[in-house]
């Protein structure tokens, strides 16, 4: 049976706070990070039984899963968002949660549990919800390039509005007028919110 070569995991946290250092952390750079040394022991991390851990986490919360990662090297990566930004504790609880549930099972692992990058393409539908309002940019398969307003989102597709010149009889000059695109998400390459500075 293998043995723990440090009892306590080795933890540390990558943290972004808001301008007004209350609230959330910034969603592209909170990380809540553990990583777990014992003797090498061959185990393959099962992909379904993190991500069934992460959801009996979030079945009461407003929290949404975004992803789940493990590399070859069982290093595991849960993302996930809420509309209103990611709080380092609920991470930490999070991780904590996913740690107990692997315990006896997973030899040598490194958790990471963070936010959904901010900035970073779409991954689950509840992203487009969270955005829907905001301006974000398109990348169709046909490799075109779109930016506009995120107007709605539903299971099937979502509505893009983009503003273009065009002739409009009677003006002399041409007008911007909104056109509404609609797609079906395996039409896109990718779809992600642009950060705006000013």
């Amino acid at each position: 049976k293998c043995k723990k070569i440090c009892i306590t995991p080795l933890l540390f946290v990558l943290l972004h706070w808001n301008d007004d250092d209350e609230g959330p952390a910034s969603p592209s750079f909170l990380y809540y990070h553990i990583i777990h040394q014992k003797q090498k022991f061959s185990y393959m991390i099962d992909r379904q039984q993190v991500i069934d851990l992460t959801n009996e986490w979030l079945a009461d919360k407003e929290y949404f899963l975004v992803d789940v990662v493990i590399s070859k090297d069982d290093k595991i990566t849960v993302e996930i968002d809420h509309a209103e930004g990611v709080w380092i504790e609920d991470c930490a609880e999070l991780s904590r949660h996913i740690e107990n549930g692997l315990n006896g099972e997973a030899d040598d692992y490194e958790l990471e549990v963070g936010s959904a990058g901010l900035g970073q393409p779409f991954k689950v539908i509840q992203q487009y919800m969270n955005h829907i309002g905001l301006e974000v940019e398109v990348l169709t398969k046909e490799g075109k390039k779109l930016k506009g307003i995120l107007k709605e989102a539903n299971e099937n597709d979502f509505a893009l509005a983009i503003s273009k010149k065009e002739k409009v009889e009677g003006a002399k000059r041409p007008q911007i007028v909104e056109e509404e695109l609609r797609f079906a998400y395996d039409a896109v390459k990718y779809t992600k919110y642009i950060i705006n500075f000013k």
